[in-house]
């Protein structure tokens, strides 16, 4: 028997009234269904989201981390997190990278059955 892959932990910093903000989250949430990802929403006036701020400074909102890693901020790059989530923790994905994974010039890890072909990362 194959076990369940572990969930990806998705921090999704926000602020109210953010357009790019909202997309983020409807995003994740419908990804959510089909992949093992747990979507966490912090407030960006929390403590937390503050924090997080802080320490990530991002150039717009929303902020993403992706197991804990800076993935993006501002307009949300859903072919680029798509790419990651099909090549896995330790294929082609950002967070892979960032753990010693892959290279980005490697071949990237098979998809499930029936997924949407990454497209090819643009330079």
């Amino acid at each position: 028997m194959t076990p369940f892959p572990e969930p990806w932990t998705v921090t999704l910093v926000r602020s109210e009234a953010c357009h790019f903000c909202d997309d983020a989250q409807e995003v994740l949430r419908e990804l959510a269904r089909d992949h093992p990802i747990h979507l966490a929403v912090v407030p960006i006036d929390s403590p937390a989201g503050r924090a997080l701020v802080a320490a990530h400074r991002p150039a717009m909102n929303p902020l993403v981390l992706v197991d804990g890693a800076f993935f993006s901020a501002g307009r949300f790059p859903r072919k680029k997190f798509l790419r990651m989530l099909l090549g896995g923790r330790g294929g082609r994905g950002v967070v892979g990278r960032l753990r010693g994974g892959a290279s980005q010039g490697s071949a990237p890890r098979g998809a499930a059955p029936g997924a949407v072909p990454a497209a090819a990362p643009g330079r």
